[in-house]
């Protein structure tokens, strides 16, 4: 039987001819296979186990997802008791099924509660609701809509309930009164139950110290929603429910115009278009060769704001633009954001793959750095169960940094590192003290690649200026040295050191076809090597030959390979974490993952460093795995800087 299920009213939301699209074998879905590592990256199903403590007499509805009949028989059996509280309770209303977080019910009063790993400050919460414009909240949106499909249907099985619907959040306003709150709540891929946790025998909810949720009332957005249903196309909410039933139901398209929406579409296979949703969608609608489709459209050029407007009036492609859809605007010396636009205009549509630099801008800007030139990369966790107690919800943990030093004669040195991994330590202040050690050696110039950087030792400032710690004044004033504050800070300084940052740098006088727009580091790298004779030439030997040194690659490590005359990035071919673990063992592993490759998948193995309980081999292979990663950050950015050099004479 086919059901619209709250997922699906909630993907229809998005785009609702992927309706059409979900769940079909023949269709490639990429949103599918990683969504259970996601959700435990981000602590969403640790935060639903910790609000489920708050009701230690709370029945859990288990079973197949498929079988909604059987988990909605079960569920109406124990509505039959006048006072009761279900987590995941099923209610199937004429082919339309939710399941619900926690639900309580006293009589005919009936608290609905979603639960979320989303933040709010409890202190200052108002509404979700933009009073002017008369709307929910951009972020809110999806959540408040998931809230009113399940009231809907759950109206309907019990017209005579009054509901009240919550959404329990993390309170970033609290502070944990306890350490470890991680341990209790184990992250676990053999749990067997939906979430994927197992919870600490014998657990208590004095064992967790202080609330670390907040209970938010969403009855007058709900009501907002029934009454206006913002951005519904003139339609009800009750209206759109019933639409998107019937094309469900029938097995058809309900039509949506394509958009800047199809970016990011899950059902784009660009290397299988005949099982790709997208080429589907875009044919039938334009009338046009799959070929045709993957022409470089709108919504791929760089930070576009007016892509959306430009491809209502029909402009999908980049060839359909003229200068003045882009309106470029000179910036002297440097490449203005909207002159980095119409370059990758141009040259796309040119087949210029040849990189644009504004060479005099940059060699300007290079002849301000100070030798030694020291390059910087952190990385850090911010989770929303505090490991530590005396720490908020989501607030930044710097657990790791890499450090490479480059001398005016060119030699590369890898300096300095830092690493704490150990359980129930608050590694922040330690941190700096390593960091303002490393850099305290020279007086050079201090890169960073994009803003993290600066915004985590503000925010350590900020611990530090809370705390009693004994150096504390000495620490901040270091901080102040080599940074800028926020905007929201009372205090404001700029640096004398203020680290230089070296995206800003890519972005005001580099562009490369081959970074497709993105001036991600990982985009930029390969584009470089691919680029630079003097790099090819250099990081094609291996290490031992290199005036570079390194504290975490072997001798004959070779970072540049290429394959098929195409540059292969650094990063794609890190040494494995687990190479000499078995099949077994592999399965256990929370993140799923072979090398600790992306800032998400650092995160994901610091988080599971923090369970006690790993030890030995997995333990030491996790950390040289981020070792490893953070030392190859600091080296692109070393690496990038050579570039440029060499472009500059």
């Amino acid at each position: 039987m086919k059901t619209l299920t709250k997922s699906r009213f909630k993907l229809a939301l998005g785009c609702p001819t992927k309706l059409y699209y979900t769940k079909k074998e023949e269709y490639v879905n990429t949103a599918e296979s990683d969504s259970f590592l996601e959700a435990l990256a981000e602590g969403g199903f640790q935060v639903e186990e910790l609000a489920r403590m708050y009701f230690p007499d709370g029945h859990a509805i288990l079973g197949e997802d498929w079988d909604y009949q059987k988990l909605h028989d079960r569920t109406q059996e124990l509505l039959q008791q006048e006072n009761v509280v279900i987590f995941e309770a099923a209610f199937l209303y004429n082919n339309l099924f939710v399941r619900v977080d926690i639900l309580e019910k006293k009589g005919n009063q009936i608290n609905l509660c979603e639960v979320k790993a989303k933040s709010v400050d409890s202190s200052e919460h108002d509404s979700f609701i933009i009073k002017k414009g008369k709307d929910i909240s951009g972020g809110w949106r999806e959540y408040l809509y998931d809230i009113a499909f399940q009231q809907y249907v759950m109206q309907q099985c019990h017209p005579y309930w009054k509901i009240h619907p919550y959404l329990t959040l993390v309170d970033k306003s609290k502070t944990a009164t306890v350490d470890g709150i991680n341990h209790c709540f184990k992250i676990s891929k053999t749990s067997g139950n939906r979430t994927g946790i197992i919870k600490k025998e014998g657990l208590s909810l004095q064992d967790l110290g202080g609330p670390l949720l907040a209970h938010i009332s969403v009855a007058e957005e709900i009501r907002f929603i029934y009454r206006e249903n913002p951005g519904g196309d003139g339609r009800t909410f009750e209206e759109h429910i019933a639409l998107y039933r019937e094309y469900y139901l029938k097995d058809q398209k309900l039509p949506q115009p394509i958009g800047k929406h199809c970016k990011g579409c899950e059902f784009f296979a660009p290397d299988n278009p005949q099982h790709s949703g997208f080429h589907q969608c875009w044919s039938e609608q334009l009338q046009l060769s799959y070929e045709a489709i993957d022409r470089p459209k709108v919504f791929d050029i760089w930070n576009f704001r007016s892509s959306g407007k430009l491809m209502e009036a029909g402009k999908l492609f980049m060839e359909d633009l003229c200068e003045e859809d882009v309106n470029p605007k000179p910036e002297a010396g440097k490449i203005s954001n909207s002159e980095r636009r119409w370059i990758q205009v141009e040259k796309t549509l040119a087949d210029d793959q040849q990189p644009f630099v504004e060479v005099d801008g940059l060699r300007e800007e290079m002849l301000d750095w100070k030798y030694p030139l020291n390059f910087i990369d952190f990385e850090t966790s911010a989770v929303a169960l505090p490991f530590t107690k005396g720490r908020r919800p989501y607030e930044q943990i710097a657990f790791q940094f890499s450090h490479h030093i480059v001398y005016e004669d060119g030699s590369v040195e890898h300096a300095s590192e830092f690493l704490n991994v150990e359980p129930g330590v608050f590694p922040n202040f330690e941190f700096i003290r390593a960091l303002k050690e490393a850099l305290s050696k020279n007086q050079g110039s201090i890169f960073r690649y994009h803003n993290h950087e600066n915004t985590i030792v503000c925010k350590i400032w900020e611990q530090l200026y809370e705390s009693n710690e004994p150096d504390r004044e000495e620490l901040m004033a270091f901080i102040e040295s080599i940074s800028h504050s926020p905007g929201k800070l009372a205090k404001k300084w700029k640096g004398e050191r203020d680290m230089i940052d070296l995206y800003q740098v890519v972005k005001d006088y580099y562009y490369d076809p081959a970074t497709k727009g993105s001036i991600s580091i990982k985009a930029v790298l390969p584009a470089v090597l691919k680029s630079s004779d003097f790099l090819r030439n250099k990081y094609t030997q291996p290490l031992d030959r290199l005036a570079v040194t390194s504290k975490n690659f072997a001798s004959d490590q070779v970072f540049l390979q290429v394959k098929n005359e195409q540059v292969v990035s650094p990063y794609k071919s890190l040494p494995p974490l687990f190479d000499t673990w078995s099949e077994e063992a592999l399965d256990s592993l929370v993140s799923g993952m072979e090398n600790v490759a992306d800032g998400g998948a650092a995160l994901t193995a610091y988080s599971k460093l923090q369970f006690e309980e790993i030890e030995g081999a997995e333990r030491e292979a996790l950390k040289q795995g981020l070792l490893r990663y953070c030392e190859l950050d600091t080296l692109a950015m070393v690496m990038i800087y050579e570039y440029f050099r060499e472009v500059v004479g």
